[in-house]
């Protein structure tokens, strides 16, 4: 399953004061106070007084305004890297299968479909009817084109459909056949995956967006996908909406598809506007936009509740922050740095900063709203000596100037973060002060969104903040973390977390998966990957002259979309 990368500060400049307090008692009271995630109430708050509607927004009477950060205009499913793309495609694709707000699979371009007995062959049946965008029949053979093409041996995008281990997928990459024996259609509304390995992760990996056969596959030669590049900005998909034009940095606009399956959107257009933390609730109160995320600190749910005409919805967020580690450099790859960095860093402090009681700090790569979560592990808690011993142990030994020294080196880390989010002073501020601390110099790069993922897959880092999306399974940000799979950028690699994570998608059964995965916690936890930074709530505000829309932990705004209205 594709990871999609998201600005990982996502902060209102209230927090900034916080940030640059020396106050170390007041730290440390508030450290005290319980920030388990998981006793915060998930809430509902509906507008006082909807009367407050800004004219700028009840002027537009059959347009729906969403906020996004920063998309790079790769509108095609499985080949973007940019998690805002992800948002864009999302309006424009349909998936076979969907996903409830707790997660559970549901039909969506597949009215059904049937799991063999030994878990090994899938077989969907679509709805009847089913067109693009276009007008074009969506069948079978496009669900079979879109498989194949994730199996083409050159197809280098983030979704590892070798994951679903689908029968003769490897014979086709190294060109032994000619198509996947394992995908079969059956007839025009109904398609056969058969696998060779019982996997948690099948259903997911082939029930994703469809791509049509006609308009993607002209001049389709296996092994040569570069014919796909001039339509990743003229995308066409059986989504909701249809692309209608994207500037760059300001918005994308869409307009709502006729040929829908459960029929055209009440709303005739939606746009997203490219906004920016500092701008975010100004837009949002003036009515230029009519749906945006926030984050949960006291003072914006404060002013976000004085508009009158905002509905609010607090709910924990099924992401996490994390900062990436690049195991590619030499001085990252042994394991007692990253863990002396974990420990020397106040991340109560900078959550408590950030959050304000609606964050808590993360452990492990999954949120609490998993069934698959546990505390059963080290919580790194701030720990300067502890730090300090294990850099000492790893030969990083105080010099001159205070900065530690190896064969004659320094230690010097870079760290990369995005301009989306204003989180990074409260971050780059306890960082610097603490990593000094442990004699690192710490050199924080803060770039534009594209930019720092173009430098994180050319390895140009040593540290970058990063948040994932919501995660439906907890095998998908695992991709990450194996040794020889594309998805890992980072250069991790350990054979024990290799082993655990296969073994969490090889049965079905939750309370054996739920053991596997406590198992491959602690590893993790003992050879970090990454530094695990916080879980959130989401804090969602949208005009109620908006109706219908409900915001969820799994799928955003997205599955809502559809089905809204704008009162009058």
């Amino acid at each position: 399953m594709k990871i999609k990368w998201l600005s990982a500060a996502v902060i209102g400049s209230s927090l900034m004061l916080a940030a640059c307090s020396s106050n170390t008692a007041s730290d440390s009271q508030q450290a005290t106070k319980s920030t388990d995630i998981q006793k915060m109430k998930d809430q509902v708050i509906l507008a006082s007084d909807p009367s407050k509607s800004p004219a700028q927004a009840n002027s537009r009477k059959d347009t729906f305004v969403a906020a996004i950060s920063n998309p790079g205009g790769v509108f095609l499913p499985y080949f973007y890297h940019n998690g805002w793309d992800g948002n864009v495609t999302s309006v424009m694709f349909e998936q076979l299968i969907s996903f409830d707000k707790t997660g559970k699979p549901i039909p969506d371009l597949a009215q059904s479909w049937d799991i063999s007995s030994d878990n090994l062959t899938y077989t969907f049946h679509l709805r009847k009817g089913l067109t693009f965008s276009n007008g074009k029949p969506l069948t079978a053979d496009d669900v079979a084109f879109t498989l194949t093409l994730l199996l083409d041996p050159a197809y280098d995008g983030d979704t590892d459909l070798s994951q679903a281990y689908i029968k003769g997928a490897d014979a086709y990459k190294k060109g032994n056949a000619a198509s996947v024996s394992g995908i079969q259609v059956v007839d025009p509304l109904t398609v056969k995956i058969t696998t060779t390995k019982v996997n948690a992760q099948a259903l997911e990996l082939i029930g994703g967006p469809v791509l049509s056969k006609d308009y993607y596959g002209k001049g389709y030669k296996k092994g040569k996908l570069d014919y796909l590049k001039p339509l990743f900005s003229k995308p066409m998909g059986a989504g909701p909406y249809v692309l209608d034009k994207y500037v760059p940095g300001q918005e994308v606009d869409f307009t709502a598809n006729p040929h829908f399956y459960s029929g055209k959107p009440k709303v005739g257009h939606f746009i997203y506007k490219v906004t920016s933390p500092d701008t975010k609730v100004q837009l949002f109160q003036t009515g230029e936009t009519d749906y945006d995320g926030f984050t949960p600190d006291q003072d914006t749910l404060d002013q976000l509740k004085g508009l009158g005409f905002a509905n609010l919805d607090l709910y924990t967020s099924s992401d996490y922050g994390y900062i990436m580690v690049n195991h590619k450099k030499p001085y990252l790859k042994d394991k007692r740095v990253t863990q002396a960095l974990i420990y020397g860093l106040e991340r109560q402090k900078i959550v408590n900063a950030i959050f304000q009681g609606n964050g808590m700090v993360a452990n492990e790569p999954i949120s609490p709203v998993s069934w698959a979560y546990t505390p059963d592990v080290n919580p790194y808690q701030y720990n300067l000596k502890k730090a300090k011993q294990l850099l000492d142990e790893a030969g990083w030994k105080v010099g001159s100037g205070g900065i530690r020294q190896k064969d004659g080196k320094q230690l010097s880390i870079s760290y990369l973060t995005s301009t989306t989010g204003l989180g990074n002073d409260i971050f780059i501020s306890i960082a610097k002060e603490d990593f000094k601390k442990l004699g690192i110099n710490f050199n924080p790069e803060i770039v534009d969104f594209n930019a720092l993922l173009d430098k994180a897959y050319k390895g140009d880092y040593d540290l970058a903040a990063v948040r994932t999306s919501q995660i439906i399974d907890p095998s998908e940000p695992l991709q990450e973390f194996l040794s020889n799979n594309s998805q890992n950028i980072s250069g991790y690699s350990n054979p024990k977390v290799d082993q655990l994570i296969n073994e969490g998608v090889s049965t079905l059964d939750i309370a054996k998966r739920k053991e596997i995965y406590k198992q491959l916690y602690k590893e993790i936890s003992d050879d970090p990957p990454y530094i695990f930074l916080y879980y959130r709530k989401a804090l969602a505000a949208y005009n109620s002259r908006i109706k219908g829309l409900e915001p969820d932990p799994f799928n955003g705004i997205l599955t809502s979309l559809p089905k809204i209205s704008i009162k009058e």
